[in-house]
Parts: C-alpha cells; sequence; structure tokens
C-alpha cells in the first residue's frame, strides 16, 4: 500500500510567535509602574506639607531621617560622626552642591537642627528643607 501525503509538501512556519515577547515586555512594564516610586522615594518619611518651590537637579545629595532616627544620606545609612565626615569632604572638594534634608514631620525639631548643625559646621552653605506639595 502506497502512502497518500510525501514528505515533501509539508509546509513549514516560517514566522515569529509575538505572544510571549509582548507577555514579557507586559510584564517587564507593570514592574517598573510598580517599583519606580520606591526607588525614587528610597526611605519611607512622612515629609510636613508646605508650600515650596520646584527642587532642581543640579549638584545635590540628600540627608534623610526617619521616625525611627535612622540617618540616611543618599539611601545610604550612615551615623552622625560619618555624615560629619562627609559634609565636610563635600563642603571643601564642591562648596556648590546643594543637600536636601528629608525629616518625618512627628520627629521633635531638636532633631532636625542636630542635622542643620552638622551642615553648619561642615560649611555647608546650599541646603533645602524637603516638604511635600500642598494640595
Amino acid at each position: 500500500m502506497a502512502r497518500r501525503t510525501s514528505l515533501v509538501n509539508l509546509n513549514q512556519i516560517s514566522d515569529i510567535n509575538m505572544t510571549p515577547l509582548m507577555d514579557l515586555t507586559f510584564i517587564l512594564l507593570i514592574t517598573f509602574i510598580i517599583t519606580f516610586p520606591l526607588i525614587e522615594q528610597g526611605i519611607a518619611i512622612n515629609l510636613p506639607k508646605g508650600k515650596a518651590a520646584d527642587m532642581m537637579e543640579s549638584q545635590t545629595r540628600s540627608i534623610s531621617l526617619n521616625l525611627d532616627q535612622q540617618l540616611y544620606l543618599d539611601d545610604v545609612p550612615v551615623s552622625e560622626e560619618e555624615l560629619l565626615a562627609q559634609m565636610t569632604r563635600i563642603g571643601i572638594d564642591d562648596p556648590n552642591t546643594t543637600i536636601y534634608v528629608r525629616a518625618d514631620r512627628k520627629l521633635p525639631y531638636g532633631d532636625v537642627v542636630a542635622i542643620m548643625k552638622i551642615l553648619h559646621d561642615a560649611n555647608i552653605t546650599k541646603m533645602a528643607l524637603v516638604t511635600e506639595a500642598d494640595q
């Protein structure tokens, strides 16, 4: 008995299935949308509300103090002594650097003043207190 179909007449599929690629792209987009706000803020701080000008993105560094009295320099935990040493170096090497101070609204005023004293001792002349925009 002879074969009814020949092996030569089989058609090859020559196009790429785009569905898995689109699924992967969509998942990456969703992941980026969810994690970007966390990357941007870094440290969870409940900032006070107030009217202020927009922050300019030039030479800047950020000091954060959360409610647990943890001190951060650009999202890296530091002690007060390390912060003073780094701020002194910045004050000498690049005096045009602006330091943004982010502190939780429930912190005592004295804790924020302690950070300001560190900046004053390091001869930092440009600084700003970061607040949330008024709605």
